[in-house]
């Protein structure tokens, strides 16, 4: 596998698939810019390595050519941080891409537009009837893969390298994140994001320093019951937080008033706990919480017993002796890998027990030398929202591509580089 260090990219052109799916407000400006600084030290280093760069992406989820989802309106932004101006091919596939791409000179920069705009991308086939008939899909389940093929050629052809630098997608066998690296056998690498991604999350999982404690938030056990099922290999002790805890406890037993639970996966809530004992893992769940007795940011609250939640009463954020309990064991421990809120953390109200474990990793990582992983969208969000994301050992970029990960599944985004 070639590094981007270590290739030489004088005269080359080289394609760059990153993760520009930024949000937008209703004058299309990008409201928040994290993704595209993550990519910008990639995109730097191939043009002061004498290459040019062909930029591909994906922003949001059109359903064909929507203005709404153009990546025209990211252009200033890209062109602030990356400093220098942008052409812009208005379809990736058009001759006008092709062009470009065959004329760009070392130092010059071109992105190309939505790739999802074509289907051929997801290779998935969209707009079928809801009467279409089994063999009708599988007609045009075949029809778009023969399509998608030709799509990745295609976009293959504008280039002389290829560099995956999109974690968020790397969970996708898609043209641009996984088919296209076959057309660059010797010419493929990863930048320096996914670099780091795969470099931590590798840290963490491989060879940990010990004791390992795993945080998992969420709100549903089937949601990350392939996640805790392959994280019991790897931990000593696993905290549970979220709205997931509460089918734990009421599994043994426990009153949780109205609060969330999977009333189908009890029996799941209790094999885990049982494979846990088995294997010495310690599993931690709340000792007290902070109940409300509405949904609501304005709802009356109570502390009270994690198990003895009042009827009609909500569990909605860890409670005080609980978060105390939790620090003794995250100031021990040498590895955390935290994933999902302790609470409802969309409620300011509700939120103090996620901002408290961000606060907590911070002092770990300074104080103990801690190796701190943060994924997930809420979890990600209590980190910059308290500015403590220079404070933990890494952030990842990627919400699905790590949880993914953390299952044991093997990415193709990754896997194609690999090959």
């Amino acid at each position: 596998m070639q590094h981007i260090d270590n290739y030489d990219f004088t005269g080359k052109r080289a394609i760059v698939r990153v993760d520009f799916n930024v949000p937008l407000n209703a004058d299309f400006q990008v409201t928040d810019d994290t993704r595209i600084r993550a990519a910008i030290p990639t995109l730097k280093k191939v043009l002061a390595a004498g290459g040019s760069l062909i930029i591909v992406s994906h922003l949001g989820r059109p359903k064909a050519a929507e203005p709404k989802y153009s990546l025209k309106h990211i252009i200033p932004t890209v062109e602030k941080y990356l400093g220098v101006s942008l052409l812009f091919a208005p379809d990736c596939m058009g001759p006008e891409a092709a062009e470009l791409a065959q004329n760009l000179q070392p130092g010059q920069a071109l992105l190309l537009e939505n790739l999802r705009y074509y289907a051929e991308e997801e290779g998935k086939p969209r707009g079928l009837p809801d009467d279409v008939s089994d063999e009708e899909k599988k007609v045009a389940k075949a029809l778009i893969k023969e399509k998608q093929a030709t799509f990745t050629s295609r976009l293959a052809s504008y280039a002389d390298c290829y560099i995956n630098d999109a974690f968020g997608t790397a969970h996708r066998a898609h043209a641009s994140t996984a088919l296209i690296a076959k057309y660059f056998a010797h010419d493929k690498m990863f930048g320096y994001l996914m670099e780091n991604e795969v470099n931590a999350l590798e840290q963490a999982l491989q060879n940990p320093k010990r004791p390992f404690v795993a945080i998992l938030g969420g709100a549903k056990i089937s949601s990350k019951i392939g996640v805790v099922a392959h994280l019991l290999d790897k931990v000593d002790q696993m905290i549970v937080g979220g709205g997931m805890v509460f089918t734990f406890i009421k599994a043994q037993g426990g009153f949780i008033g109205a609060s969330l639970c999977e009333e189908d996966q009890l029996d799941l809530a209790r094999s885990i706990m049982d494979k846990a004992k088995e294997k010495g893992i310690h599993l931690l769940f709340f000792t007290d919480v902070v109940a409300a007795d509405a949904f609501t940011p304005d709802a009356h609250t109570q502390i009270c017993p994690v198990d003895q939640i009042p009827e009609g009463w909500l569990g909605m954020d860890a409670g005080p002796e609980t978060l105390n309990s939790w620090e003794k064991i995250l100031m021990n421990a040498k590895t955390i890998l935290w994933n999902g809120p302790a609470g409802v953390f969309e409620i300011p109200a509700f939120a103090k027990g996620t901002h408290r474990i961000a606060e907590i990793l911070a002092k770990a990582t300074a104080q103990n030398g801690c190796f701190s992983l943060v994924g997930g969208g809420d979890s990600v969000a209590a980190i910059n929202q308290m500015g403590f994301a220079d404070k933990v050992s890494y952030v990842s970029t990627g919400g699905g591509a790590m949880l993914e990960y953390l299952e044991g599944i093997e990415l193709p985004g990754i896997k194609a580089i690999k090959e």
